[in-house]
C-alpha cells in the first residue's frame, strides 16, 4: 500500500464540508473518538469493580506517562511514515488491544494486570496517533480549507463526548465491561476502512527531495528548531501553553470544588459542562459554516484574553443558572481560540515538520498542563476559590497579550 496518493484536483477545489475524502477522514476520526470515550467508561468501570480505588485510579493513569514521555517522538514518526500510514496502523493496534481485553474478560476474570496492560498500550499508541491525527487534515484537503476542517473536527469531538458516555454506560449495563470493551473496539475498527479509502496529498516537491535526519534524535531537533526560529509557531506555542495553563484547571478540579463550595453537587458539575460544551460547539459550528476568518491571529489573542476574563468570573457566579451562562461563553470563546491556534499551526509550519510541531502542541496541552491540577486543588485549599480563579485567569491572560504582542502572531492571517 503506497502511504501517499494524490487527490485529483476537482475535490481539492470542493468546501470541506462537500468533499467525500474530508467526510471520509471525519466519519474516520468521529468514530474513533466515539470508541475512545466508550473505552475510557469500560476501562474506568472494569477497573473499580476489579480493584480498590487506589489501584483503579493507578490503572485510569498509567497510559499518561507513555504518552507524555513519548509525544515527540511520535511526531518524529508521523513525519517519516506519514499521518495517514501511522493512524491507520494506530487505529488497527489499539482495536486489536480493545477486543482482545474483551474476549479475555468474556472467558475468565483476570484481576487488573490486563487493564494496566490494556491502558499502557494505549498510552504508547497515543504517542504517535495524536501527533499524525493533527497532521493528517493538511494532508487531506487544501490550507484554505484547514479553518473549517478544525470547525469540523470540533463539532466530532463534541458529538463523541456527548454519545460516547451514554454508549459506554449502555454497554456496561447490558453486558458488563466486557461487552462495553467490545463496543469500543467495533467503533475503533470501524474507522480503519475509511482511513484507508482516503487521498492524501503529496508533499511539495521541496520537501519530498529533502531527506530524514539520520537519527531520530536529530529530527526532533530539526523540529524544535523549526518552531523556535519561526516568526508565528515560536510564540503561537506560548501563547497556547500560558492559555491552556490557566484554563485547565479551573475548568476541571477547580469546577469540583466550585461546585462543592455553592452547593451545586454532582447535577450542577454536569450542567456547567453542558454549558460549556455547548459553547464550544458553536464556535466549532461557526467554523464549520464559515470556512475561514479573518485576522485569525488577532482574532486568537481577543478570544484568549476574554475567555480568560470569563475564567475568573466563575468563582464569583452565586447561582448555578449564572454559572452556567459564564461556562457558555467559556467554550465559545476557548472553542474559537482553539479552533484559529490549531489551523494556524498547521497552516503556518512546514508540511515537512508538521507531525513535530502537533507533537509539541500535544504535549503541552495533554501532557504538561494536566500536571498544574494537584497543585490548582492545593492552592484553593490554601487561598479559597477566588484568588486561585483569578490567578489562572491571569495566567491565561497572558496566553493571549503574547499573541497580541508579538506582530508576526497577531497580524497572521489563515490562506484564502
Amino acid at each position: 500500500m503506497t502511504a501517499t496518493l494524490t487527490a485529483p484536483a476537482p475535490a481539492a477545489a470542493r468546501p470541506a464540508h462537500r468533499d467525500p475524502n474530508v467526510l471520509r477522514w471525519l466519519g474516520a476520526y468521529t468514530s474513533s473518538m466515539v470508541g475512545d470515550s466508550v473505552y475510557y467508561i469500560a476501562l474506568s468501570w472494569a477497573a473499580v469493580q476489579g480493584g480498590s480505588p487506589a489501584q483503579a485510579g493507578a490503572v485510569m493513569s498509567v497510559s499518561a506517562l507513555p504518552r507524555a514521555v513519548l509525544m515527540l517522538f511520535g511526531g518524529v514518526i508521523a513525519d517519516r511514515l506519514g499521518p495517514r500510514r501511522v493512524v491507520i496502523g494506530s487505529d488497527a493496534v489499539r482495536c486489536a488491544a480493545v477486543l482482545a481485553v474483551a474476549a479475555l474478560l468474556f472467558l475468565t476474570s483476570p484481576g487488573l494486570w490486563p487493564l494496566a496492560a490494556l491502558a499502557l498500550v494505549f498510552g504508547t499508541v497515543d504517542a504517535v496517533f495524536m501527533p499524525a491525527v493533527g497532521a493528517l487534515p493538511a494532508r487531506v484537503t487544501s490550507r484554505d480549507q484547514l479553518a473549517r476542517v478544525q470547525g469540523m473536527r470540533g463539532l466530532a469531538i463534541r458529538f463523541a463526548s456527548i454519545l460516547g458516555a451514554p454508549l459506554g454506560g449502555l454497554g456496561v449495563a447490558v453486558g458488563g465491561a466486557a461487552t462495553a470493551f467490545g463496543l469500543a473496539g467495533l467503533l475503533i475498527a470501524v474507522s480503519v476502512p475509511l482511513l484507508v479509502s482516503l487521498r492524501v496529498r503529496e508533499l511539495p516537491a521541496d520537501d519530498r527531495a529533502a531527506a530524514p535526519a539520520p537519527t531520530p534524535w536529530q529530527d526532533l531537533r530539526a523540529g524544535l528548531a523549526h518552531i523556535r526560529s519561526h516568526r508565528v509557531l515560536a510564540p503561537l506555542m506560548l501563547a497556547i501553553a500560558l492559555g491552556d495553563l490557566g484554563f485547565v484547571s479551573p475548568l476541571n478540579v477547580g469546577l469540583t470544588l466550585l461546585a462543592d463550595r455553592r452547593g451545586w453537587g454532582a447535577a450542577g458539575v454536569g450542567w456547567v459542562l453542558a454549558g460549556f460544551g455547548a459553547g464550544a460547539g458553536a464556535a466549532s459550528l461557526l467554523l464549520t459554516v464559515r470556512g475561514r476568518l479573518p485576522r485569525a491571529g488577532l482574532v486568537a489573542g481577543v478570544s484568549i484574553v476574554a475567555g480568560s476574563v470569563a475564567i475568573g468570573a466563575l468563582a464569583f457566579v452565586p447561582g448555578l443558572v449564572g454559572a452556567v451562562g459564564v461556562a457558555l461563553l467559556i467554550g465559545l470563546l476557548a472553542g474559537l481560540s482553539g479552533a484559529m491556534c490549531g489551523a494556524l499551526l498547521q497552516t503556518q509550519a512546514d508540511p515537512l515538520y508538521l507531525g513535530r510541531v502537533t507533537a509539541v502542541s500535544g504535549l503541552i496541552s495533554l501532557g504538561l498542563t494536566p500536571l498544574s491540577m494537584p497543585f490548582t486543588a492545593a492552592a484553593i485549599g490554601a487561598f479559597g476559590l477566588g484568588p486561585v480563579y483569578v490567578v489562572s485567569a491571569a495566567v491565561c491572560a497572558l496566553g493571549g497579550v503574547v499573541a497580541l504582542a508579538v506582530p508576526g502572531l497577531r497580524r497572521a492571517e489563515l490562506p484564502r
